[in-house]
């Protein structure tokens, strides 16, 4: 989980998941999007894969980036579990009473 927010702590990498959530997009048309080099925002995608937030598969020449949503979703159940969020706490109220 460190990797995650390590990745998650730059406001560049956060913006590139943004980006992604409209879907799969390519590493140059997210390289656009911000005001540094090429090698920059390579280190960024490659702590974000690193950290199993995004992945990527190469088509035609270019490297395409999409979320890995399974990846985004356990890192947040188990964020969410570190914080009690979602714990039994509801079944036992509603155990005591009429649900």
């Amino acid at each position: 989980m460190n990797e995650v927010f390590d990745a998650l702590a730059h406001p560049i990498r956060r913006k590139v998941l943004e980006m992604l959530r409209g879907g799969s997009m390519s590493a140059g048309a997210l390289a656009q999007a911000f005001p540094v080099s090429k090698p920059t925002m390579s280190a960024h995608f490659a702590k974000l894969k690193g950290a199993g937030l995004i992945q990527s598969e190469s088509r035609q020449g270019s490297i395409i980036y999409s979320l890995n949503l399974s990846a985004i979703e356990e890192v947040v159940m188990g964020f969410m579990g570190r914080l009690g969020v979602g714990e039994d706490k509801g079944e036992q109220a509603c155990a005591t009473e009429s649900c």
